[in-house]
């Protein structure tokens, strides 16, 4: 298993949902603009806060979520 260190919960910032980095972007946020057809590159464009790192991360955690696996 990949290294998932950049995806973080707490129940104060956007109710414990992931996030990344303790930031109030959550990892469905990414999952969902991926899914719509949005690039990496456009993301990383509309949140500069992001990095490639943060975007890999988020669908490792979602693979990982995938197979069944609870963090």
């Amino acid at each position: 298993m990949l290294a998932i260190d950049r995806i973080t919960s707490n129940p104060n910032i956007m109710n414990g949902k992931p996030c990344i980095r303790g930031m109030r972007i959550t990892v469905s946020i990414v999952l969902n603009l991926l899914a719509n057809g949005m690039s990496k590159t456009e993301i990383l464009g509309d949140y500069p806060y992001l990095e490639q790192e943060d975007i890999e991360q988020c669908l490792n955690y979602a693979a990982y979520l995938a197979e069944g696996n609870l963090i």
